[in-house]
């Protein structure tokens, strides 16, 4: 049973691989040639999800899975939401996107500046069957970056429950507690049905 992930991000295919466990072949975007850049224009996590998973069945004819995230600030009313990656602009730039994360919280009280990662998922047929998980993270922004692994705004982002951020945790912890890691699990067993499904 194959499935695609509609990614070239080596670590992100290697976590979503480990949780697909054994029997799933999951091949990447990497796998394809001459694939056009997806436009990701749609106005919430998951509608750019959907987006990039359709675009993947069209190009492939396989199952595809996709994935978009990002931070939600509320003091920020929710941004810098599904633009995270470019929120201090293009091109992306992950310290420039924090230092303005920071400019723009200066002087907020810690109660108010709770924050949450959010990753929707979408799973895409070329039947045209579609099926969303959604899984999220909660915490609160630092005042200053703490932590040296990771990536994006990881440093600032503090998680309670194990009183780090998650710079700080390490891969192998932050891949089993992430809004990613939360979406992929939620959508596994829904992955492997539709596989199943269409061996019979």
């Amino acid at each position: 049973m194959k499935v695609v992930l509609a990614t070239g991000n080596q670590a992100k295919l290697i976590e979503f691989i480990s949780l697909m466990g054994d029997g799933i072949e999951v091949l990447s975007l990497k796998d394809f040639s001459n694939l056009s850049d997806i436009i990701e224009d749609g106005d919430s996590f998951k509608e750019n999800a959907l987006i990039k998973a359709r675009e993947t069945v069209k190009y492939t004819g396989m199952v595809a899975v996709a994935d978009d995230s990002g931070l939600e600030v509320d003091f920020l009313a929710g941004a810098p939401g599904i633009y995270s990656a470019r929120f201090a602009g293009e091109p992306s730039d992950d310290k420039r996107n924090n230092d303005k994360l920071l400019s723009l919280l200066h002087g907020v009280p810690w109660e108010k500046r709770t924050a949450r990662f959010t990753c929707a998922l979408a799973v895409v047929t070329p039947e045209g069957e579609e099926y969303l998980t959604e899984g999220t993270c909660e915490g609160y922004i630092l005042g200053e970056p703490q932590g040296s692994e990771g990536f994006g705004y990881d440093p600032l982002f503090y998680y309670p429950a194990l009183d780090k951020s998650f710079a700080e945790l390490g891969v192998e912890i932050k891949n089993s507690i992430s809004h990613r890691a939360r979406a992929f699990l939620a959508g596994r067993d829904v992955i492997k049905a539709v596989l199943e499904k269409r061996k019979c």
